[in-house]
């Protein structure tokens, strides 16, 4: 399993939690949610396909041809700069 594809959860000292969303573990679970985006994944009107990860500080990433490609950059940059950030 690659990094960006496992379910990663991080617990701050004060209780606050961060995670790429999966289906893996049942959040709710967990106690009291507030899902918030942290980037979004959108097409150019020329059909190619950019990660925004503006919502967390973060770059444009992009362009990619298939929306995949998009997704995976999106999840593999989440998981290596804003996931692991204290």
């Amino acid at each position: 399993m690659r990094e960006a594809d496992s379910m990663q959860l991080i617990v701050s000292g004060s209780g606050e939690m961060r995670c790429l969303y999966g289906e893996e573990i049942p959040l709710a679970t967990l106690g009291n949610l507030s899902i918030v985006r942290a980037s979004y994944v959108e097409p150019d009107p020329d059909g190619k396909w950019f990660a925004d990860l503006s919502p967390v500080g973060g770059p444009r990433l992009g362009p990619y041809h298939r929306r995949s490609r998009a997704v995976a950059a999106e999840r593999l940059w989440l998981s290596r700069h804003w996931l692991s950030a204290e």
